[in-house]
């Protein structure tokens, strides 16, 4: 026998076994009423409450669960999401167990943290008494010369711009900082709560060191 024809004919012998196994499929549901109907096809909005496929000896060889409805799948897209907040809040917890085996050693860091910022703050007065020692100079020059009747040169005018300038600047860079700070102290508080809960251990140090406490600079 020609080889092209047996291999015709293995191919039709086979698409016929095919078409044969699909006719023979059906399908059971459940219709609108509830009553269970076994068909060739299953309806649109039977679909949607799920069914059975069965083979041409009428065992059930698949089953198609019903669609979720609408509160089911609220509910699993909130599961998915407490999923990811668990997954961001374990890799947080890492990284801060990493930083700090102890509350204390948060607290430590904490207090090392705002006494930095607290120096930079007291450097910004600093420089603004510097400044507003010089604008008092400027101006009481400046004075001096209208109750002499004289006028008061541009440069002395513009060097007054320039440090009320100055000092307009740092103030708002001490602004700036101020509620830095509060962030700051803020995060770590957060974080020294944190590691009570993931290391079971209480802090033993205050969150406001004693120079602050006592000065009323805290």
């Amino acid at each position: 026998m020609n080889r092209s024809l047996v291999i015709s004919l293995f191919v039709a012998t086979v698409a016929i076994h095919s078409t044969s196994a699909h006719a023979a499929r059906m399908y059971r549901y459940n219709d609108a009423n509830g009553q269970m109907v076994i068909s060739n096809t299953v309806p649109q909005d039977a679909s949607t409450r799920g069914y059975d496929i069965l083979n041409d000896s009428g065992r059930v060889i698949e089953t198609v669960p019903p669609a979720p409805t609408a509160e089911e799948l609220a509910e699993r897209a909130a599961a998915e999401q407490r999923q990811r907040e668990a997954e961001r809040q374990r890799e947080a917890d890492q990284k801060l167990l990493r930083r700090f085996s102890h509350p204390d050693d948060a607290v430590r860091a904490m207090h090392r943290k705002l006494q930095q910022l607290r120096g930079l703050s007291q450097l910004k007065r600093g420089n603004i008494s510097s400044i507003v020692s010089q604008l008092d100079d400027e101006q009481a020059k400046a004075a001096n010369m209208e109750r002499s009747g004289q006028e008061v040169p541009a440069a002395v005018l513009k060097k007054i711009d320039r440090l009320q300038s100055q000092i307009r600047d740092i103030e708002q860079e001490i602004t700036v900082q101020n509620a830095e700070t509060m962030a700051v102290r803020k995060q770590f508080e957060q974080d020294i709560q944190r590691l009570e809960q993931v290391t079971d251990k209480e802090r033993t140090l205050p969150l406001t060191p004693p120079e602050t406490a006592q000065d009323g600079n805290g």
